[in-house]
């Protein structure tokens, strides 16, 4: 709480400072969170707001969640009474998950300049408030005074900081800590692409169309150590966004992140706020701080990796597909040879209602890959059933049924014959 004190504090002063203005509205090259940022992608080029002078914007992030959820593997259904194994699942109930909370703070600093800092106030695997990341986004180079850098920017947009990276488009859909409202379900993909790196990025976007490249450290915090392990990563995202008639929306996109070598990258590890699921498929010792991404499955590929992904995205009316095809290949540090992991994850939603403020959804989630520890191939299977209820476009309340299943892992694994299935409700609110 002193921390956010604080933190608004500093605020206060900036305004009396710098003659800044403290806003909850909107602000030029911004992408809202709350309802009006569904299927919204990269930011748009179009300035309809103008520059007046410095703005604060102050934001927020709120969730909390219901879990009815059970799960079961072999070793648990073997154990007689008082036998117990490390692999014997802990005994979990229904009951409420700790409420998570954001602070959303975004600073025009000058025309086409803006600032994007997020925090972690309530977080399953922290119990400080700590940064997300954040990072300096360019639209304009009015401050060069150059009319061949104003054209150019008239399609360019340009990020740098630490910052969350634009690879594929499931991370505009994901639940990143308590935001929660761009997902159409409680739960993120397994093999959740997320990270934040440190670099820059170029977007090039025109008549629909769209290209990328970016740069940055490889890893999810800066370092100097073992400069021989560390190499930078490179990713890249190129598609089309558009309408095709008055009510089909056709978006495809296609991303590639590559590094040759790092300490220890996190592409599908960066998500430091944790999943959803609590305690599902650990042991007796667990806890929800220490074990925050259960539910999920890491590959592992911490040392080198090249991922690919196409994402296809149609909107006809208030239906709608998404669909996220990943490839991903690469070892740690300890293996000698290169493993692949593949995903497949589709939604189909259905929105209707007034201003389409109420929605249905299914979604079928599929990875598969050889695991590091044993020469054999394992596959997790998940399917999903949401609705949702926009009562404001601020306030979300959800429900999922979901069901897990973990197929081929040795015995030797916690996950042999593992599933999990049950009931998540969740409220979020966003501003």
């Amino acid at each position: 709480m002193k921390k956010i004190l604080l933190s608004l504090g500093l605020l206060a002063g900036l305004q009396l400072s710098a003659s800044a203005q403290m806003t909850l509205g909107d602000i030029p090259y911004w992408r809202p969170y709350d309802q009006r940022g569904v299927n919204v992608f990269e930011t748009k080029k179009e300035d309809t707001l103008g520059f007046d002078g410095i703005k604060v914007r102050l934001g927020g992030s709120f969730a909390q969640q219901f879990q009815g959820l059970e799960h079961s593997n072999t070793v648990t259904k073997n154990l007689g009474a008082g036998e117990t194994s490390p692999n014997k699942l802990i005994k979990i109930g229904k009951g409420f998950n700790l409420a998570t909370a954001n602070l959303n703070l975004d600073v025009q600093l000058a025309d086409g300049i803006r600032l994007n800092l997020i925090s972690y106030l309530s977080s399953r695997h922290h119990n400080e408030t700590w940064v997300k990341g954040g990072y300096l986004q360019i639209d304009k180079l009015g401050f060069l005074h150059n009319a061949l850098a104003d054209k150019v920017m008239e399609n360019v947009t340009l990020r740098v900081g630490h910052m969350e990276i634009n690879y594929g488009d499931a991370h505009f859909r994901r639940t990143d800590n308590a935001q929660a409202l761009q997902n159409p379900f409680v739960g993120n993909y397994i093999m959740d692409a997320f990270t934040t790196e440190i670099g820059a990025e170029a977007v090039f976007q025109k008549n629909g169309f769209l290209a990328l490249g970016g740069i940055t450290g490889g890893e999810l915090q800066g370092g100097l150590t073992s400069p021989d392990d560390r190499a930078p990563s490179f990713y890249g995202k190129a598609g089309y966004d558009g309408y095709l008639n008055e009510l089909l929306r056709v978006r495809l996109t296609g991303s590639v992140y590559t590094t040759n070598s790092s300490v220890r990258n996190t592409l599908y590890g960066g998500d430091r706020a944790g999943s959803r699921y609590y305690l599902i498929m650990e042991n007796e010792a667990a806890t929800p701080n220490a074990q925050f991404t259960s539910g999920r499955f890491n590959p592992g590929l911490t040392d080198n990796i090249t991922a690919l992904v196409v994402n296809p995205f149609i909107k006809f009316g208030g239906l709608e597909f998404f669909g996220n095809f990943e490839r991903a290949t690469g070892k740690a540090a300890a293996e000698t040879r290169d493993r692949t992991w593949n995903q497949i994850g589709t939604d189909l939603i259905y929105r209707f209602g007034p201003k389409e403020n109420i929605y249905i959804g299914g979604r079928y989630n599929k990875v598969s890959g050889k695991l590091a520890t044993v020469n054999t191939s394992a596959n997790i299977k998940r399917t999903a059933f949401s609705a949702g209820w926009f009562v404001t476009r601020n306030i979300l309340a959800k429900a999922e049924y979901v069901n897990q299943e973990y197929n081929n892992f040795p015995t030797s694994s916690i996950y042999n014959g593992g599933k999990f299935n049950g009931v998540m409700l969740e409220g979020a609110i966003s501003f």
